[in-house]
């Protein structure tokens, strides 16, 4: 059995959502600040989520094909993205960040508006407030927000198969390896995969759901 698929898939989602992280956290404190293009936003951000991953995939061909001013100036740098690996990098990525977006935008809009209003009033720089107390008070969901992401990135196949492809040994993640057993008729090696995949998922979920159980322990402890 060829592992192959199992490092590909943990390396992209490990890249996927440290991107989705850091844009999921800045979208999220866009929408918070700038309650007047707060529905737009919200929209856009969101998008991925509910369209089908093919045609996600789709508009990723199109903005970084060889057409398209992106894919021109990648191609001057000798770069594609089209069936290479950072295709399956920027597929996952763009399918994790609703995750990410969404749950930090619904654990900063918990934080209590008054703990803001008291730094400005101590003079304290917005940078400071997002850092030392919109951060720390929302790492609950963030840290689910996560945990989530990287699933979701783990498991990604139809914009992936569109832009990256599935090439053995290159952008074949386990999901790929999944159809590509079942095409060829290996039942017992698409099995194979899928129990991992069922595995990584189930434990993802658990993992959030014990950090959840953790915080209620700990919030309970400190009320007494």
């Amino acid at each position: 059995m060829d592992l192959s698929p199992l490092f590909i898939s943990i390396k992209t989602a490990l890249f996927a959502t440290a991107f989705a992280f850091v844009m999921g956290i800045l979208a999220a404190y866009f929408v918070l600040k700038r309650q007047r293009f707060k529905s737009l936003a919200d929209a856009v951000f969101t998008l991925p989520m509910v369209l089908p991953p093919t045609v996600v995939g789709f508009f990723l061909l199109l903005a970084f094909g060889k057409n398209s001013w992106i894919g021109q100036l990648l191609e001057t740098m000798n770069l594609s993205v089209i069936f290479s690996w950072g295709g399956t990098v920027i597929a996952s990525t763009v399918v994790a960040f609703p995750l990410m977006y969404r749950t930090a935008l619904g654990a900063f809009e918990q934080v209590d508006e008054n703990l803001f209003a008291a730094a400005r009033t101590l003079g304290i720089s917005e940078t400071a407030i997002f850092m030392k107390i919109l951060l720390p008070n929302s790492l609950p969901g963030i840290v689910a927000g996560t945990i989530l992401s990287f699933a979701r990135a783990m498991g990604e196949f139809g914009a992936t198969i569109m832009v990256a492809g599935n090439i053995p040994g290159r952008t074949q993640t386990m999901a790929l390896a999944v159809y590509s057993a079942t095409q060829s008729g290996n039942r017992e090696l698409a099995f194979k995969w899928v129990l991992v995949i069922v595995a990584l998922s189930f434990t993802a979920i658990l993992s959030v759901n014990a950090w959840n159980s953790w915080l209620s322990r700990k919030k309970a402890g400190n009320l007494q």
